[in-house]
């Protein structure tokens, strides 16, 4: 499969990407290289890697990163309430304690696999999501590191696991902290803007095909003029889809000229107090108006 089969691939699963994204993606997978996605939040990158996943009908293991992360979370651990239950049947049955521990604590069956030994020990490919990287401490970055360059996972009860096969990997970054040099080069890099607005009204008509296509334009027109505002909170695709799919519902064929109907629909698209308190009436019709002529243009 090379790129431009990748890209329809990807548009078939419900994916609108571009051709840069969809080599970089092709390139990685030949490559079996980590892919490294930045972006502001709400630009599609997790829903990229679920596409991707649907798209080269594979599993996806995901891993969503926070502060404190450790290798119990992300890897294994060891299921303690399990061996406590062994040792009390075998204790039950007159065996060992020593003997017990030596031949059944540390068997695999006792070992609770987390996202990165589910995507080093899966049968098929898969694709591995480590969602939001920067949200984890440094010393999770360098494990990180370790396992992206050897594909594999000591245990030291059990020895080294190495994957059998190596997952396509998929890392994604708001940019709340900088990322080491080390992770970046081990990685293929892509930064994915907000959409084109043509590809934005693509996206929304993929998503919510029964929505008028007057109405998609426009809302969409509106959203990427709205983008321009100096908000707290940028809304991203999935906040467009939100509000388009709610306009759809309230039966709205296309934008009123008044804002009025607008103005209890803006919770779909402004997410804090001070951007929907920003956002008057006034402002709002302002921008109802500057898109509409803009897509009319465009027409």
């Amino acid at each position: 499969m090379n790129d431009g089969a990748l890209l329809e691939r990807l548009q078939q699963a419900g994916y609108i990407a571009d051709e840069a994204l969809a080599t970089t993606l092709w390139l990685a997978g030949e490559l079996q290289r980590p892919l490294l996605i930045e972006g502001d939040a709400g630009v599609g990158k997790t829903a990229l890697a679920l596409a991707l996943a649907k798209a080269g009908d594979r599993r996806l293991v995901r891993l969503q990163c926070h502060e404190g992360l450790d290798l119990a979370q992300a890897a294994y651990e060891w299921n303690y309430g399990r061996q406590l239950l062994a040792i009390r049947l075998h204790e039950n049955s007159h065996e060992s304690g020593e003997r017990v521990a030596e031949a059944d604590l540390f068997a695999r069956d006792y070992l609770l696999e987390r996202p990165l030994l589910q995507a080093i020990a899966s049968e098929q490919p898969c694709v591995l999501l480590i969602d939001e990287l920067d949200r984890a401490d440094e010393a999770f970055e360098a494990f990180l590191l370790e396992l992206l360059s050897d594909w594999q996972i000591t245990v030291p009860e059990l020895g080294t696991l190495t994957a059998r096969h190596v997952p396509q990997v998929i890392l994604t970054s708001n940019g709340t902290r900088e990322l080491s040099d080390a992770l970046r080069r081990r990685c293929l890099y892509h930064w994915l803007d907000y959409p084109t607005l043509a590809r934005e009204i693509s996206i929304v008509r993929a998503t919510l095909p029964l929505a008028e296509s007057a109405l998609v334009e426009q809302s969409v027109a509106f959203v990427q003029r709205l983008r321009r505002e100096d908000l707290g909170k940028t809304p991203g695709v999935a906040e467009t889809l939100d509000w388009v799919r709610a306009l759809h519902r309230l039966q709205f064929k296309a934008l009123p000229d008044d804002p009025d109907g607008l103005m209890d629909t803006l919770g779909c698209l402004l997410k804090t107090r001070e951007d929907r308190f920003q956002l008057g009436p006034e402002r709002v019709q302002k921008l109802i108006e500057g898109r509409l002529r803009g897509v009319a243009e465009k027409a």
